[in-house]
């Protein structure tokens, strides 16, 4: 399925004078313009795009790529002021929408603001939005771990340290004391869960402790299914209380790993449960 605002892997169905036509699924033939048209790419290969819609509306392909995707978040400057709102820099011909209902404060041009991307419902456009509590789970809700390795976005600095934006989906605050070296608003780094606090907020560290190292959950899965001659009866859809008491971790991560051991096709994903492959 082709999805607007993010990479996608497409075949080449025709080639034109303008540029090639992309097989979009659903979506139809989308143009590839022929100023990024790899060289030696022809009809039958499969190339990696982005895929937007340009300044006359219409869905297109690019194989650059912009600062940030659909999901995402990146701390982007402001080219232009118009009566429609806030127009940023992305990195692409077409620069991205902040309407103004999206912006807190109020943009001034060649200023940088941190703004998280997404799909209007409405116009299904990509446009952006600087109200990121709007954007971000405030609470864990069970989705990590202590110890868990996560990616980090720079949001912003407070009096006890730096907001920072988890996995793209969660608030979470790097105090003081972990860090050695100031942080640069829109800068990306690898961190870990060190705390979850009882109203679910997230304390983060730059370092993994030795205590705090997640627990190998693929290998744990992979003793209890050859203990249970090859089944056992838990799936994604399982309450997370009953994965939290047979392998103590949260389902998030659960999932995580049945994902990576069904890849490497390790594991059988069934209807009522998880059966080991060659048993």
């Amino acid at each position: 399925m082709v999805e607007i605002g993010k990479l996608n892997k497409m075949k080449v169905v025709k080639a034109v004078d303008f540029g090639l036509y992309l097989d979009g699924g659903a979506l139809g033939e989308i143009l590839l313009p022929v100023r990024y048209v790899p060289k030696d790419c022809v009809v039958g290969d499969e190339i990696e795009v982005f895929i937007y819609r340009d300044s006359e509306d219409r869905v297109i392909a690019t194989t650059e790529k912009p600062y940030a995707m659909l999901g995402e978040f990146a701390c982007l400057k402001v080219v232009s002021v118009t009566s429609n709102g806030a127009f940023l820099d992305w990195g692409l011909p077409k620069d991205l929408l902040v309407p103004f209902a999206e912006q807190k404060p109020k943009m001034e041009e060649h200023k940088r603001y941190v703004v998280g991307i997404y799909l209007d419902e409405d116009s299904d456009r990509i446009v952006a939005s600087a109200r990121l509590n709007d954007l971000l789970y405030d609470e864990s809700e069970d989705d990590f771990e202590v110890g868990e390795a996560v990616d980090l976005f720079v949001a912003n600095k407070s009096e006890l340290g730096y907001k920072l934006i988890v996995n793209n989906s969660h608030w979470g605050l790097l105090h003081h004391q972990e860090v050695v070296r100031d942080l640069k608003r829109g800068e990306k780094l690898k961190g870990f869960i060190k705390h979850i606090r009882n109203d679910g907020k997230i304390d983060i560290c730059l370092h993994q402790l030795p205590s705090e190292k997640t627990a190998d959950v693929g290998g744990q899965i992979m003793e209890q299914l050859r203990k249970k001659d090859g089944f056992i009866a838990v799936t994604d859809k399982s309450p997370p209380e009953e994965i939290k008491a047979l392998f103590g971790v949260s389902k998030a991560k659960f999932k995580k790993a049945i994902g990576s051991l069904y890849k490497k096709k390790l594991i059988k994903l069934e209807d009522n449960g998880i059966r080991l492959n060659h048993v």
